[in-house]
């Protein structure tokens, strides 16, 4: 062997699950919340779509950066950038935040809607759902998952509108 390649994969920490090599960390019916692509400027990063609950397609975040749609800006979506935290607000609520960590690590606080208003709660402070960012459990059907690694599958959470949750999927 002539030469030695390091590969570093794509990792994603989700209340104390971790995925790695995951290209859709979490999905809704057919729409993917949150994904992994690969930036030729930043390497692999995350994807999220943000929608309002009535279903408009507001914005897109991109790693670190939030980018608005045309709807977003019509609805008064505003976009913030401050030390180390970007913040998405409708009127005075804040629907999303991006706080730089060390390195090119982040954190996502998020309120997201799907695109048919199903609301995935993500905040700090543990609530009933199906996640809490804080990161001491992922429920799912009373069964409680903590510090698991989900790896190598094409969609590590896939959430259904009959209510139906399939972990690690290859499909």
């Amino acid at each position: 062997m002539s030469e030695l390649i390091f590969q570093t994969a794509p990792s994603v920490t989700i209340a104390t699950n971790t995925f790695v090599n995951v290209p859709n960390i979490l999905r809704y019916e057919d729409t993917n919340l949150i994904e992994i692509i690969r930036d030729l400027k930043l390497g692999f990063t995350t994807q999220i779509p943000i929608y309002h609950s009535d279903g408009t397609y507001l914005a897109k975040v991109n790693g670190t950066r939030m980018f608005l749609t045309e709807a977003g800006k019509k609805t008064g979506l505003k976009i913030d950038k401050y030390s180390n935290v970007w913040t998405c607000k409708l009127d005075t609520k804040t629907l999303f935040e991006i706080h730089h960590q060390s390195g090119d690590a982040f954190k996502v606080l998020a309120e997201l809607f799907t695109p048919d208003g199903y609301f995935v709660k993500c905040l700090d402070s543990p609530t009933p759902g199906l996640i809490n960012v804080k990161g001491n459990e992922l429920k799912v059907g009373g069964v409680i998952m903590s510090g698991n690694l989900i790896s190598g599958c094409k969609t590590g959470i896939w959430i259904r509108k009959n209510g139906a949750v399939s972990i690690g999927v290859n499909q």
